[in-house]
């Protein structure tokens, strides 16, 4: 399952640099497929749904730091443990139980996001 933060988040920011998929954005700022990603123009996403990893998302929450679903791989991969969650000074960085998925789904994720 993809980690989600809670709005106990305090934005202290500790949690972005840790995300080897730069999943985890800042409140407000736009996202983009091709962040942290060796994704590049137009690509294919493993749901079949075509985007264009340069162009701009619409943020996922305006007020806390976030992490985008679809790019999130619990560090699968990288890690023994989600690293967003291992730095988080107030325990916010959870499993979010509307993104549950295996281990391989994450392994695959990891691979198609780093074209391993």
């Amino acid at each position: 399952m993809a980690i989600i933060i809670t709005d106990e988040c305090i934005n202290c920011g500790a949690c972005e640099p840790e995300c080897p998929n730069t999943a985890i954005y800042e409140g407000a700022d736009d996202w983009r497929w091709k962040d942290g990603t060796k994704l590049n123009g137009k690509v294919i996403l493993p749901d079949g749904t075509e985007v264009d990893s340069d162009a701009a998302q619409t943020p996922i929450s305006d007020d806390i730091y976030y992490i985008v679903p679809g790019k999130c791989t619990e560090c699968k991969g990288f890690h023994e443990e989600p690293q967003c969650a291992a730095v988080c000074p107030v325990d916010c960085c959870v499993p979010d139980d509307n993104h549950v998925e295996s281990e391989e789904t994450l392994l695959n994720r990891q691979s198609f996001l780093h074209n391993e």
